[in-house]
């Protein structure tokens, strides 16, 4: 039995660790990761071996439902893997341990949705714009159609250019560049 001294000690631990998780979900979020799917994983890279839905559940508070809807999204976003462990029937998880290889994953599956949908907004906007500006005879209507596909143009470059930046981060090129920080 651990003394009192030592019970202090798993403590101060503890809430270190707890401190630590609820930065790793603050900082999820700003990739549109809910704050509890963000604990989920930062109480998965803590743990000392894979985890039971039943186990993340006891240790977070929450329905068996969210954890399955955490694990299976964290896993879409290749940061929880399955795991085996002998004579343990119940599907086990386990964070993925390279914070690079999420990053690069999380990042472009996240980017490139985005940004082949504003691709695809800026040229159709572009084609309706021409229509119009073939049918008008407006000229200040046209000039302002001129001027607005130009911006349109531009921006679609600039998602053209995103899209090679996102493939260079989920290549692992963006290493290259940026190398992993090694101490």
């Amino acid at each position: 039995m651990p003394n009192n001294e030592s019970s202090k000690e798993w403590s101060g631990y503890e809430e270190i660790i707890e401190k630590f998780i609820q930065v790793i979900a603050k900082n999820m979020n700003l990739y549109g990761i809910t704050p509890s799917v963000g604990r989920l994983y930062g109480t998965l890279y803590f743990n000392e071996g894979p985890m039971t839905l039943d186990d993340m559940r006891d240790s977070l508070e929450m329905s068996k439902t969210s954890m399955s809807t955490g694990v299976r999204a964290l896993a879409e976003m290749k940061m929880v893997e399955p795991s085996f462990k002998k004579g343990v029937r119940k599907d086990l998880y386990k964070s993925e341990e390279d914070w690079y290889k999420s990053f690069t994953s999380l990042f472009g599956n996240r980017w490139r949705h985005h940004t082949e949908t504003n691709i695809e907004e800026a040229e159709e906007a572009i084609y309706e714009l021409e229509s119009i500006r073939n049918s008008t005879n407006d000229e200040q209507l046209m000039q302002k159609i001129d001027l607005d596909i130009e911006r349109l143009t531009y921006a679609k470059d600039y998602y053209r250019w995103l899209m090679r930046f996102i493939q260079v981060v989920e290549s692992g090129e963006i290493f290259n560049f940026v190398p992993k920080y090694k101490p």
